[in-house]
């Protein structure tokens, strides 16, 4: 349960002010049809996070449990780094409208999440809890959290949510994962 908790609370609170969830406002802009555009983040998000915690599980065969801790506590201070640092929306992520509402959400998602903060996170969140299904569920979970209301009031909350804050405290959460990776937590979990 913890996998869960961990993975839906970081993701939500990382994905505020991501490039992602500007593309969300910018989808409910466009189409004004929040229910394909909702229906479009779940299946890219399952697909995108299901795909980043199979490399997450994959990672845990190859490195040894020393190795293994360096790697995912290190990897989680870069991400307290690069989750203080802005996103912006490349206009190229939104231009897929021939789509349909759907199709656009559905490519335009899962092409904005490659590389992206969340699913690097996922990532290491699968190796570090080894729980696929959890952690998949929690960074899913995560995702709609922050971006469904963003579908639906869209710029009502937009510019009311204290994005430095939000980062700030997602920074420091990813930071303490990092720390307590560094310093032995999980040793329990053989690494």
């Amino acid at each position: 349960m913890e996998a869960f908790l961990v993975s839906t609370g970081i993701v939500a609170l990382a994905e505020i002010g991501d490039k992602t969830q500007l593309l969300a406002f910018l989808l409910a802009a466009k189409f004004r049809k929040p229910v394909p555009i909702i229906i479009g983040i779940l299946i890219a998000t399952l697909a995108n996070h299901g795909f980043a915690g199979a490399v997450g599980a994959w990672v845990t065969t190859l490195l040894g449990p020393e190795t293994l801790r360096w790697v995912l506590g290190v990897s989680f201070i870069a991400m307290a780094i690069w989750t203080l640092v802005p996103d912006k929306l490349d206009e190229d992520d939104a231009k897929l409208a021939q789509l349909g509402v759907f199709g656009t959400t559905l490519v335009a998602f899962f092409l904005a999440e490659m590389g992206d903060k969340t699913q690097i996170a996922t990532i290491a969140l699968a190796a570090q809890y080894q729980s696929l299904a959890m952690v998949v569920a929690g960074t899913t979970l995560g995702m709609m959290l922050a971006n469904v209301p963003a579908v639906i009031l869209g710029d009502r909350i937009a510019n009311r949510i204290p994005v430095r804050l939000v980062h700030g405290i997602a920074a420091a959460i990813f930071a303490v994962l990092g720390v307590a990776t560094l310093l032995g937590a999980g040793e329990s979990l053989g690494f």
